[in-house]
């Protein structure tokens, strides 16, 4: 699309021999929201790392406003990096323990506006940690001296701090408590309406999700099967696999217990991802039958706001 911001188009990862990505396709537009979710090992992360080339691909297109990303070299890369930050799950582990937190959040700095002197750099540090409900002076205190909260909002003001077009959110509040984690996704969000950064928001909280993205993808075994807006998604999921996802979220009403049971047919192992040709989702599928056990499912058009790889979407009903 002319206007998007990031395009992903047929993207394949490989580990070796194992594919951990495969036929990946998707938009984001200046400013929007995006959800990702999925279950472990699904290949979030992946994606991820793949958008931003810290991992390399085996295949298929990355284009950035209409730019060709794979075709650029080191020293492009580099330059765009200001334009595409990632704050990542466990908030400690991704902040250098040898380094203050003002050093940290002001490393950006140094490196892309280099003209900053040591003053100017100083002012939006403490601005900049202000803004993320911290207070100036704790640039001065190492990470260790932070609870899981706070490091995250570390992590938010180093990834804020260029005021990024692109934010990728790797699950970055599931490692924290309940009342804490509301409180991270309300800052990202006053970020990005204040700020108007385009953000992919990757967690397996699907309240996170509906509270915070406009449109969201859902991913199994390295593909994606399902892309609609928000409300579309959660009132009337196609695929079987997104509606187990929905049916699996605790309902206060009936004492957390699930609404509606998975459509999983027995514990039958999966195949390997490189197995012969077939829906990915067959073998926890009740419906599956007839081409799912043989052909891929493309993503088709349920509607122009909604995509879905299932065989038999149009007779799998949610309620």
């Amino acid at each position: 699309m002319s206007d998007a911001l990031l395009e992903v188009r047929d993207l394949k990862v490989c580990f070796g021999g194992f594919t951990a990505l495969e036929d990946v396709t998707f938009h984001l537009h200046p400013g929007e929201s995006l959800g990702l979710v999925g279950e472990s090992g699904s290949g979030k992360s992946t994606l991820a790392r793949a958008i931003l080339r810290l991992i390399p691909a085996a295949g298929g297109e990355l284009r950035w406003s209409g730019e060709n990303m794979l075709a650029w070299p080191a020293t492009e890369l580099r330059r765009r990096r200001r334009d595409m930050q990632i704050i990542f799950q466990d908030p400690l582990a991704s902040l250098n323990p040898r380094l203050k937190v003002g050093e940290t959040i002001a490393e950006p700095l140094r490196i892309f506006l280099a003209t900053l002197s040591a003053r100017e750099r100083r002012q939006r540090v403490c601005e900049m940690l202000e803004r993320v409900g911290l207070s100036a002076d704790m640039a001065e205190r190492y990470p260790h001296e932070f609870s899981g909260g706070q490091c995250q909002r570390i992590g938010v003001a180093r990834a804020m701090i260029l005021r990024p077009r692109l934010l990728i959110c790797d699950e970055p509040v599931s490692s924290l408590d309940v009342s804490i984690r509301g409180q991270i996704v309300n800052l990202l969000a006053d970020l990005q309406s204040e700020w108007g950064t385009a953000l992919l928001f990757i967690s397996h909280d699907l309240a996170v999700v509906r509270h915070l993205c406009s449109r969201v993808l859902v991913i199994y075994r390295g593909r994606l099967i399902e892309i609609a807006a928000r409300d579309a998604l959660f009132a009337a999921p196609r695929h079987p696999y997104t509606q187990a996802l929905l049916a699996a979220v605790p309902d206060p009403a009936r004492g957390f217990v699930p609404a509606l049971a998975p459509p999983v047919a027995g514990a039958a192992a999966e195949p390997p991802r490189d197995a012969p040709q077939a829906c990915a989702y067959q073998l926890r599928c009740a419906h599956a039958r007839g081409p799912c056990l043989t052909t891929v499912p493309p993503l088709q058009a349920v509607d122009p706001q909604h995509d879905v790889a299932c065989h038999r979407w149009r007779e799998v009903v949610y309620s």
